[in-house]
């Protein structure tokens, strides 16, 4: 699939680092160093601008090192960016630690997931099939 996209930054485009990563890392294209205090959250830019397929969504995820090592994770994770939008595409990031981090200009901050969508249409009726689990929800099936 081949996605039209604009770079405004010095930093190269997002790329697969394997060949079978699902993800792209984001990298923050900032002026100077964000400091994410604990419980604080940033909106973090990245100067890349997309024109996504109708029918395909990209995902603005975590990155696992940066969440287990340092607390760091996308506030709204999986973020949303729909089709239709072309502004700057900007990471909300959000300091879980008890620690102070410090985001740099070209580090590798979120992950991007390409992914197709299906748009839906509602049938509204008065009942719903029976199932096993039923209206069991939040660890009615137990952890283990």
């Amino acid at each position: 699939m081949e996605i039209k996209i604009i770079n405004k930054s010095e930093h190269p485009l997002p790329n697969y680092e394997t060949l079978a990563s699902a993800g792209m890392d984001l990298r923050a294209h900032i002026s100077e160093p964000i400091i994410l205090k604990s419980l604080e959250r940033a909106i973090v830019k990245t100067g890349l601008f997309i024109e996504l397929p109708i029918g395909i969504e990209a995902q603005v995820r975590p990155r696992s090192g940066l969440a287990a090592k340092n607390g760091i994770t996308v506030l709204n994770a999986p973020g949303t960016i729909d089709a239709d939008y072309r502004g700057e595409i900007g990471v909300i990031l959000v300091n879980l630690s008890n620690e102070e981090f410090t985001i740099q200009n070209g580090e590798r901050i979120a992950q991007l997931i390409i992914a197709k969508h299906e748009r839906a249409e509602w049938n509204l009726v008065s009942q719903l099939s029976e199932t096993e689990r039923g209206e069991g929800g939040f660890g009615s099936t137990g952890v283990k």
